[in-house]
């Protein structure tokens, strides 16, 4: 795969620096409750603004049908400002006479905030007219959002075809991790994937399979593979008509010498809910009243050894119903274990996806990985195999 063109080729002094960011965060009563994107981008924002540049920022915020007050990103400017550590300016529209005023008054190492891309249906349509008054706002493109970067939306890949287009520090410190685990890792590779349901990872699933060397199956979806194997699963959550299917991975597995790991022992409960009453059985024996909710000690030792065993770790989806305690045991354990082995430098892990990320942060390892992704979707589909169109843009032709 072609490199990216970066900062490092990009001349922003004196320059109009459009920067797409994804400053899609929680806020609760009009204040920012998790800043991790805005703390991933502001290595980007500050060097532009330290090198002369203009910085202009682009970000969507929720699912906007038109212009909503409750989705403008004004609130959030002083949660980005914080995080800087300099003034942060507003303009109450992304195109048009407010949006060229407020950039017209910029002076070099200014950062300004324009408002929420989604305001306009051209952004998702990706709308030639909406991408050139964007373009008309900037000299110089730079797009630092990987986790809308999956997306062909107007400001993430629009605007790599009207202006010279370059990655941002954390679009390519993802793309190099990713990179780095996927395409040129350390063998063996072993990548963990669980989560509910084996529909929403079909891709995932057989891209992994030509690419690992190992693959650890957890979470609800264990339970499909586990009753492929004719083992009963109980009350468990389980998508029984995709049973042919996990049959089939199966084989291909056993037919392309990849290794597949499930679960050997399982908690078990009657209902889910804290701390119900629960016990371990053999993954085979679950009782028809139970369901499954975690996996088991012995299978904890087990996935443990196989991290001990591999050099690079691929990690997406929870190994059971970690929101639900004491059920977050078996992911916490193991996430745990993953941190060690990456602390020792035995093992570069990377991981990412909504629910694996509260669940790292659950453990307390987050920051003990190599890397984790906060891009959830364009995490999933660069697992899947697939080009992400805010990525292709920037690639060096």
């Amino acid at each position: 795969m072609s490199s990216l063109r970066t900062l490092d080729q990009a001349d922003v002094r004196g320059k109009r620096v459009l920067v797409r960011v994804d400053f899609n965060v929680p806020v609760e009563n009009g204040r920012v409750t998790d800043a991790t994107r805005i703390e991933r981008a502001a290595p980007t924002i500050r060097e532009i603004a330290d090198s002369g540049g203009k910085v202009i920022l682009l970000s969507h915020f929720g699912r906007p049908k038109g212009r909503d007050p409750k989705a403008s990103l004004r609130p959030l400017v002083p949660a980005i400002a914080d995080v800087l550590g300099r003034p942060v300016s507003f303009a109450p529209d992304c195109i048009g006479e407010a949006a060229m005023s407020a950039v017209n008054a910029m002076r070099t190492g200014d950062v300004l905030c324009l408002e929420n891309t989604r305001f306009h249906p051209g952004e998702e349509r990706n709308d030639a007219d909406f991408v050139a008054q964007l373009a008309a706002l900037g000299d110089i493109f730079v797009n630092d959002a990987f986790s809308a970067s999956h997306r062909a939306h107007a400001s993430v890949e629009g605007l790599g075809h009207k202006l010279p287009a370059y990655a941002g520090r954390s679009l390519q410190e993802e793309v190099e991790a990713l990179r780095k685990a996927l395409e040129h890792p350390q063998r063996p590779l072993v990548a963990i994937v669980g989560g509910a349901k084996i529909s929403t990872k079909l891709d995932l699933l057989g891209n992994l399979l030509e690419k690992v060397d190992t693959l650890v199956i957890g979470g609800a979806m264990a339970n499909t593979f586990l009753a492929a194997l004719g083992k009963s699963v109980g009350k468990s959550l389980c998508e029984h008509d995709l049973v042919p299917t996990a049959r089939d991975i199966l084989a291909k597995a056993r037919s392309e010498r990849r290794e597949i790991v499930l679960p050997v022992d399982v908690v078990v409960a009657p209902r889910l809910e804290p701390h119900a009453p629960s016990h371990v059985v053999e993954a085979q024996s679950v009782p028809g009243t139970e369901m499954i909710v975690d996996i088991g000690r012995r299978s904890i030792e087990y996935f443990c050894s196989v991290l001990a065993r591999s050099k690079t770790l691929v990690w997406n989806g929870p190994l059971g119903a970690f929101e639900t305690e004491p059920f977050d045991n078996g992911t916490i354990e193991v996430a745990e274990a993953a941190a060690e082995l990456c602390g020792a430098g035995d093992l570069v892990t990377v991981a990412g996806g909504g629910d694996t990320v509260a669940a790292l942060n659950a453990a307390g390892v987050t920051e003990r990985f190599t890397y984790v992704s906060t891009a959830g979707g364009a995490f999933l589909e660069w697992l899947e195999g697939k080009v992400l169109p805010g990525v292709a843009i920037l690639q060096v032709k």
